[in-house]
């Protein structure tokens, strides 16, 4: 049998913003029972996971350290809540045109050199956000999470000088070093 491991593309905030989102994750899994987001550390999501054959890593690894070697660092703000309603609360991402042309580089990368398909969920244009409750989250949780939520402020500015590789250990996902 032929091993595959799962994977996706991200930017991830520096550690100091990490931990206050997932405070916010915390947050909503105590009060709104939405335990999943609790399951990845807070990213952007540049390429949505997709399964790779663990013998053919090496192609893998060489694409992030060519996408990391070619990006030219910029800035990204996270600021204010949002919702995919009924099951999503995230932090909303400031339009940035940076972060559009790297999200592009690294989908048609995956599709040239690794001849990945699988790059948008349902289609769906590129919307970059952090998200702090899905999938798990119960419609009427989620009303009630947006209510308190879309009160709110919250803000974050940092640097962007890598993007990163995870990888699903079955249980959660791991920043995976390359």
């Amino acid at each position: 049998m032929m091993s595959e491991a799962l994977y996706f593309i991200a930017v991830l905030p520096p550690p100091k913003i990490q931990n206050e989102i997932t405070g916010l994750k915390h947050e909503i899994s105590e009060k709104y029972e939405s335990k999943h987001a609790l399951k990845s550390p807070p990213h952007i999501t540049l390429h949505m996971p997709f399964k790779w054959k663990e013998k053919r890593y090496d192609e893998l690894a060489d694409l992030m350290r060519n996408l990391n070697s070619d990006l030219e660092p910029f800035e990204v703000q996270l600021k204010g809540f949002d919702f995919f309603e009924p099951r999503v609360v995230f932090v909303d991402v400031v339009e940035n045109q940076m972060l559009e042309e790297v999200q592009k580089n690294v989908v048609n990368a995956c599709r040239k050199q690794l001849k990945l398909d699988n790059a948008n969920y349902k289609n769906r244009p590129f919307h970059p956000h952090v998200t702090i409750g899905f999938r798990d989250l119960k419609k009427r949780m989620f009303y009630e999470a947006k209510k308190e939520f879309e009160k709110r402020e919250v803000s974050f500015e940092f640097p962007v000088n890598e993007i990163a590789l995870l990888k699903h250990d079955g249980k959660k996902w791991n920043i995976h070093k390359f």
